[in-house]
């Protein structure tokens, strides 16, 4: 099989571009995943609005078992990406075998564990008595698919860091796809309500894991799933690379779970429903701008991993100026978009004037920051690429306390509704440190990276 991109040789803006621009795709096809249940969900007759509200609350604990296939896929990928800039096929074909029988514990294993803490979870997170019902019976659902969706996720990213960026966006295309049109056969066909969103999310998470799981057992595949070679050091190693993204996907989802918390509490039974309706809205459209840049800056990272294993400097520093850029030009076109037809997408979503009128409002505060958010995403991935993972950690932990504080204090100073300004003023009082200390570190890290390998190559 001709591999696509070579890490080490292909020119670095061409690299950027063909790994960037499929996963960003793929990233934003993935976000349909949510968006078509929540737009399905929505419009079902007389009881959308408020099922609407129930899927609103499963939304964050959707995300947090999905944090454990990035925990086990980006850490491992990482860690093999800078094995093949080493040219050690072995120990990189080890890595991801020891990955792989990860992937399949934490997976059954978080499958029980969910059905067992479901009903408990979902009454603490923000499900009222009468949200409940429809919050119950998606998240049972899916959490009996939980399997196929952790391995779908985990392996696709080392099809990307090998270089097969198509091949991974095909991963997720047929997903995303099969979830359309098997939405709208159970959903609006057959009847099935929040039940027949939910069965066709996890149809359409086996038929990507199949996928992944056929091409990584290719033996055409320079990298391919072997068993054997299994060690806890290697475990350990795939832990603490992908720790740092993993804290910073399940503290997203602990601070959607406190906002509902928060805007039930102060919402109260008046407004409460209502403005988590909203909210889940405003986050769905908040995927359309953080997906795509998790494309971006995620599908890079086996460029800067593979170059740090070759310590090419020169071409890390390149390759994290164009991804910075690729982010600024993105987040600038949302910007403006979400100023000026947020009313459409929430169409999508429901007719009620009230809950369109909040969540266009909600839209337009939500992204003042998403410029600054440019910043924070790929240097804090460009960090953990390199395997600063603590210094990624605490920036991206710096950034989630911050909005946690903001959620918990602006509703007590001035209205429920005043919680949706949280996010901005983290995104940017964020980026601002978050720049301040890439600059400080990333050369420096560099050069002693440079200086590490000329040491051994004398050595030796």
């Amino acid at each position: 099989m001709k591999k696509t991109n070579d890490l080490g040789k292909d020119k670095i803006s061409s690299l950027v571009y063909k790994l960037a621009i499929p996963t960003m795709i793929a990233q934003l096809v993935n976000v349909l995943y949510s968006i078509i249940d929540r737009m399905y969900i929505g419009n079902i007759p007389e009881i959308g609005d408020i099922a609407l509200a129930g899927v609103g609350v499963c939304g964050p604990i959707v995300t947090l078992l999905s944090s454990f296939g990035t925990l086990v896929g980006l850490g491992g990928s990482i860690l093999m990406a800078m094995k093949m800039g080493e040219q050690k096929k072995k120990e990189a074909e080890q890595i991801l075998s020891n990955s792989f029988l990860m992937l399949l514990i934490v997976s059954g294993a978080l499958t029980f564990i969910f059905l067992l803490s479901k009903d408990f979870l979902l009454y603490q997170f923000g499900a009222s008595d009468i949200t409940f019902p429809y919050a119950n019976t998606y998240m049972t659902i899916y959490t009996i698919g939980t399997f196929f969706a952790l391995l779908s996720i985990g392996l696709n990213y080392f099809i990307t860091c090998q270089g097969y960026s198509m091949v991974s966006m095909t991963t997720v295309l047929i997903g995303a796809i099969s979830n359309i049109i098997l939405d709208s056969v159970f959903v609006f066909v057959l009847h099935m309500g929040v039940a027949g969103a939910a069965i066709a999310t996890v149809i359409a998470q086996l038929f990507s894991c199949l996928f992944a799981l056929t091409f990584l057992f290719r033996k055409q595949v320079p990298i391919r799933i072997t068993f054997g070679g299994y060690s806890m050091a290697i475990v350990k190693k795939i832990i603490s690379i992908g720790l740092s993204p993993f804290i910073i996907l399940a503290t997203d989802s602990i601070i959607i779970i406190i906002m509902n918390a928060v805007l039930q509490y102060y919402g109260g039974k008046s407004e409460g429903d209502l403005l988590i309706s909203a909210a889940t809205i405003v986050q769905s459209y908040m995927l359309l701008i953080t997906g795509p840049m998790i494309g971006i800056t995620g599908g890079t990272q086996a460029i800067i991993s593979y170059n740090y294993g070759a310590a090419r400097a020169d071409r890390i520093k390149q390759a994290e100026r164009l991804i910075l850029t690729l982010c600024i030009v993105f987040t600038s076109i949302m910007f403006l978009v979400s100023r000026s037809i947020p009313q459409y997408f929430v169409k999508i979503f429901t007719t009620d004037t009230s809950l369109s009128q909040t969540s266009v409002w909600g839209i337009k505060v939500f992204t003042l920051g998403i410029i600054p958010l440019s910043f924070q995403y790929a240097l804090v991935d460009g960090l953990t690429a390199l395997g600063r993972t603590k210094t990624a950690l605490a920036l991206s932990l710096f950034r989630k306390s911050s909005f946690v504080v903001y959620t918990l204090l602006l509703p007590s100073l001035f209205t429920a509704k005043s919680v949706f300004y949280a996010e901005p003023l983290c995104d940017t009082i964020s980026a601002i440190i978050t720049t301040t200390v890439f600059l400080k570190v990333f050369s420096k890290h560099l050069d002693a990276r440079c200086k590490n390998t000329k040491l051994q190559g004398i050595n030796s």
